[in-house]
């Protein structure tokens, strides 16, 4: 009897986290209109504890995104602004001299928070976003010699700007492997366009949005989405598609080891998500180009012009077990 009531009630909870995920999705289509995948794959990326970039032209909701994810998890949340004059002591902070006790204190900068957005972050110059690396990398800041932890949890979530327009630093492949996922939100379609020039100003909406998580029942999530089964077929699959980005004649430099990585804690992260029995082909496939798209380096005499094209390559070129 005590084995079927903690059998119960281990469904029990779990039924509950996904009601959770379920009503975070539903709270944060309020505010983004008609980008439910995009949605989906962001609330996997951090049910996978990864750091998410989101590429797109200015004024498509990327900023909004990022602060409904915090609101709607319930996490601290900070902005910094990437500009070209930003120094990296603007993000991580800098200690100050106090006079009357004759000893420096530390002033903790934007990054000390559980939620960052870095606005538009390939608009600061390398030394500004290479800050960013050891607090992404190891949640962790160093200042003046000394080791600062980051709060738990700690996600990025950076926008970045398409690196055609003007005023912008490409982010280096060390700092975009940091990122577990990429996407992009694209133009809303008609309806959706629709009701936004009609409705009230997202801005206000997200002002009325309440949490639906706290950090540890983010932490909960995280761990249940972590223990999603994966078959030894699924495994040979995530393999092949990583040999082939290797192999490929279209693509230089392919996936590595944690790119691999990336891909089945994205899988099992989208397979909790979408309350799937265990991650599925499906799962792999519909976070690849997210995962991928962004680590990928084209041949140069490829005919795929866009990673949306190279993923959709590979994906087509190796057979579904």
């Amino acid at each position: 009897m005590q084995q079927g009531n903690t059998l119960e009630h281990l469904h029990a909870s779990e039924s509950a986290q996904r009601a959770v995920m379920e009503r975070a999705r539903k709270a944060l289509g309020g505010i983004i209109l008609g980008k439910n995948d995009q949605i989906t794959l962001a609330l996997a990326c951090l049910l996978a504890r990864g750091h998410l970039l989101i590429e797109d032209l200015p004024g498509l909701g990327k900023t909004m995104l990022a602060q409904s994810l915090a609101r709607v998890l319930g996490l601290s949340f900070r902005r910094i602004q990437f500009t070209s004059d930003l120094l990296p002591a603007d993000i991580i902070g800098v200690s100050v001299f106090r006079q009357d006790r004759g000893e420096f204190e530390f002033q903790p900068g934007p990054v000390f928070s559980q939620l960052i957005l870095a606005d538009e972050v390939n608009r600061a110059t390398p030394k500004a976003q290479s800050a960013l690396l050891e607090a992404m990398e190891e949640h962790q800041v160093s200042v003046d010699g000394t080791t600062r932890e980051l709060p738990e949890p700690f996600f990025v979530v950076a926008t970045q700007n398409p690196g055609d327009q003007i005023g912008t630093f490409p982010l280096p492949e060390s700092q975009l492997d940091r990122f577990l996922m990429r996407v992009e939100l694209g133009y809303p379609n008609e309806a959706s366009e629709r009701e936004l020039l009609a409705g009230e100003d997202r801005r206000e909406l997200l002002k009325d949005i309440e949490a639906v998580a706290n950090p540890d029942m983010l932490n909960a999530l995280q761990e249940s989405a972590s223990a999603v089964h994966v078959t030894d077929a699924l495994f040979d699959y995530i393999q092949a598609l990583v040999r082939h980005t290797r192999e490929s004649a279209d693509i230089e430099i392919g996936l590595s080891p944690r790119g691999a990585q990336a891909l089945v804690a994205a899988a099992k992260a989208l397979a909790f998500i979408e309350n799937h029995s265990g991650a599925y082909p499906d799962d792999v496939q519909a976070v690849f180009a997210a995962i991928a798209g962004h680590r990928l380096k084209p041949a140069s005499g490829t005919r795929f012009r866009t990673p949306t094209e190279l993923c959709q390559h590979v994906l087509d070129s190796v057979a579904i077990p």
